[in-house]
C-alpha cells in the first residue's frame, strides 16, 4: 500500500508539478531575458549582464529537467507556453518600469500659445521651430521627456491643441538641457541611473 502511495505522489511530480516548474522557470527566465535586451538597446551596460547571469542559470535548470524525461510532452508544452508567456511578462514588467527618454514631436493644427505656454509652466522643456507644411507654414515643437511621463504630456496636447499630430521616438541617451523633474526618487531609478554611467 506505501507503494502505491509513493508511485501516486511520483507520477503527480512527473507529470503536474515538475510541467509547472518548468513553466514558471521559462516565464522568469524570457521575462528577465526581455528586460535584459532592452536594458542593452538603452545603454544600461551594467545592469543587463547582471541580469543576463540569472536568465541563464534558470534557463539551464528548466532545460537540464527537460533533458531527464525527454519522452515526456507536457515537458516541451509547459517549456513552450513558458516562453510565450515571459515575453508578455516581460514587455509589461518594462512598461510599468517604464525607462528611458523620447523625444515628442509636435505639429500642431491649431494656435500654439495655450500649448506652449502650459507646458512651461509645467517646467517640460521645449524647442520651437518654424517649418513649412504642406497645407503653409507650421510651428514644429519638440520635448525630450521620460517615458513615464508621456500619458501627462499627451494629455495636455489633447487638451489644448487636441487635432495636434505628434510622433514618439525612443532616445538612447541625453546630455544637458531642461527636464521636468517627477518621481525621480525611487530605489530602481537610482540603480539604474548608476548602472547607466560610464557610457
Amino acid at each position: 500500500m506505501e507503494f502505491g502511495f509513493l508511485e501516486t505522489d511520483s507520477q503527480i511530480f512527473v507529470w503536474v508539478i515538475l510541467p509547472l516548474l518548468i513553466f514558471f522557470s521559462r516565464i522568469a527566465d524570457q521575462s528577465i531575458g526581455t528586460l535584459r535586451l532592452i536594458f542593452v538597446s538603452k545603454g544600461y551596460k551594467y545592469l543587463a549582464p547582471f541580469l543576463g547571469f540569472f536568465e541563464v542559470i534558470i534557463w539551464l535548470i528548466a532545460v537540464g529537467q527537460i533533458f531527464k524525461q525527454l519522452d515526456n510532452f507536457l515537458y516541451y508544452i509547459a517549456y513552450g507556453a513558458g516562453f510565450a508567456a515571459g515575453n508578455f511578462v516581460g514587455i509589461l514588467l518594462e512598461e510599468k518600469i517604464s525607462l528611458g527618454t523620447v523625444v515628442v514631436r509636435i505639429i500642431p493644427k491649431l494656435d500654439t500659445t495655450e500649448l506652449i505656454n502650459y507646458l512651461r509652466s509645467q517646467n517640460y522643456g521645449l524647442t520651437i521651430m518654424d517649418a513649412e507644411g504642406s497645407r503653409g507654414k507650421v510651428k514644429v515643437i519638440l520635448s525630450i521627456i521620460p517615458r513615464k511621463q508621456i500619458g501627462d504630456f499627451v494629455s495636455i496636447i489633447n487638451k489644448y491643441n487636441p487635432r495636434a499630430f505628434y510622433s514618439i521616438e525612443e532616445v538612447k541617451s541625453v546630455s544637458y538641457g531642461v527636464f521636468k523633474k517627477k518621481e525621480r526618487n525611487s530605489i530602481f531609478h537610482s540603480l539604474a541611473a548608476g548602472a547607466r554611467k560610464g557610457k
